[in-house]
């Protein structure tokens, strides 16, 4: 199978795994159950591996990975959420997880878009204009 017979047809599984503008975990499973009994293995790895990649890019267009440096109240993180999906037109879920190395701020992605509010990117930028 050519690399772009594999992903038009990864393509094809994802649309068959989306329900209501979003990823089904039990169509994903059912595909991979019907996957597993029709295909061999050797012609499973490449198409499992373009199905994953585009499964993994949707899921992360529905999430706000939020990283901060302090401290972050549910309700910071909501709000940072909601602000995205009135903004993308598409319901956001927030995804907090602590990171220090921003020193202080946060750094939100949202699918391929960051936003990067952090003092470590204020302090990289100044550098690059002293050098």
């Amino acid at each position: 199978m050519s690399t772009a017979a594999v992903r038009t047809e990864a393509k094809k599984l994802l649309a068959l795994s989306m329900e209501g503008g979003a990823v089904s975990a039990e169509r994903v499973s059912a595909i991979l159950a019907s996957l597993a009994k029709s295909r061999s293995p050797h012609q499973l790895r490449p198409l499992l591996r373009a199905y994953q990649a585009l499964i993994r890019r949707e899921v992360a267009k529905g999430e706000a990975r939020i990283e901060h440096a302090g401290p972050l109240s549910e309700s910071v993180a909501a709000a940072i959420a909601q602000h995205f999906s009135q903004a993308l037109g598409r319901p956001v879920r927030p995804v907090a997880r602590r990171n220090d190395a921003l020193i202080a701020g946060f750094r939100v992605r949202v699918g391929d878009d960051v936003i990067d509010a952090s003092a470590a990117l204020r302090l990289s930028n100044l550098a690059k204009s002293l050098a």
